[in-house]
């Protein structure tokens, strides 16, 4: 359980390291943009060549479809209700911040760190950290790190409150990991195990669709799809090594 959490925390780590950047430099939008539609590819690889594959071996697909769609249902109700309190420009690069409620934006950022870093506490159950989940963690987070952080500071966050933000969500990360490893720490528990993929696959989607595309297009328009297919090939890269 405790090289979980490790792994859970080294994914959200890009958070903090993204924040940094933000701060000490100015990454362009652009970049940004490409960086979280390679970040989407990869996910979604994961999702489908990991969580959804291995949750088949153990249910029937009508089953897993089910637990997929209870997933992003409770991650999209989850985003819902705190976009109502005032964190749907948490992720906003220019500052749309200063008219949300900061104890949302935190919430909120935690919520997306909660369904990749559950996933990798699942990944380490097989025998070691997947390479691709984790580089799809990572190429995720940086980009939320740097475009969420600008934002918060043309909005008149302080960096210490920032990075204070973002160590939060490093240790609730870490904490899901270890969740998802201990809630299947019975490997032989194959229905559990289906539900717990299905459900988190599901999840995961839901994030990446909510929280990494719509950022991604509303710069790089129609090349967002060509780099997350770039992503999505690299994850199949990644699962064959």
């Amino acid at each position: 359980m405790g090289v979980a959490f490790f792994w859970g925390a080294v994914g959200a780590s890009a958070l903090l390291v993204g924040a940094l950047v933000a701060y000490l430099g100015s990454p362009s939008r652009s970049f940004i943009a490409i960086v979280m539609a390679l970040g989407a590819g990869l996910l979604i690889g994961s999702v489908a060549f990991e969580l959804i594959e291995d949750a088949l071996d153990a249910a029937e697909v009508g089953k897993v479809g089910a637990y997929t769609l209870l997933g992003a249902a409770a991650f999209t109700l989850g985003d819902w209700i705190l976009d109502r309190r005032g964190a749907g420009d948490r992720k906003d690069s220019d500052g749309a911040q200063e008219e949300g409620s900061p104890l949302a934006i935190v919430f909120g950022s935690v919520l997306d760190g909660i369904p990749e870093s559950f996933v990798l506490g699942l990944t380490v159950l097989q025998g070691g950290v997947s390479v691709g989940l984790l580089a799809g963690v990572l190429l995720s987070n940086l980009p939320e790190g740097m475009s969420s952080s600008a934002g918060l500071r043309i909005a008149g966050w302080p960096r210490n409150r920032v990075l204070g933000m973002w160590l939060i969500v490093m240790l609730v990360s870490g904490l899901s990991a270890a969740a998802g490893y201990q809630f299947l720490g019975d490997p032989a528990n194959d229905g559990t195990a289906a539900v717990a993929q299905g459900f988190a696959a599901g999840a995961l989607l839901a994030m990446v669709a909510d929280t990494l595309l719509p950022e991604s297009y509303e710069v790089e328009r129609v090349f967002t799809g060509s780099w997350v297919a770039i992503g999505f090939a690299i994850s199949l890269i990644l699962t064959s090594l």
